[in-house]
């Protein structure tokens, strides 16, 4: 997460889009499965802090992996 929102969710940018993650920190590395898209930013949950990815943070769609949450 680059930064940290007024409410406290990690912000994450993904070719200059801003997703929202809620229970995360400045600093962290997290695979994110977007949950929710709108104009200019999206929101997303974590679904893996192992911390070892070495490229930094990807998302994930739920739409595009076709999977029904």
């Amino acid at each position: 997460m680059s930064e940290i929102s007024r409410r406290g969710d990690g912000i994450a940018k993904v070719d200059g889009f801003v997703i929202f993650v809620a229970g995360t920190k400045q600093g962290q590395q997290a695979r994110v499965r977007v949950t929710q898209v709108a104009n200019r930013f999206a929101t997303g949950q974590v679904v893996d802090s192992s911390g070892a990815m070495g490229g930094g943070m990807t998302a994930e769609s739920s739409q595009e992996s076709g999977s029904e949450e």
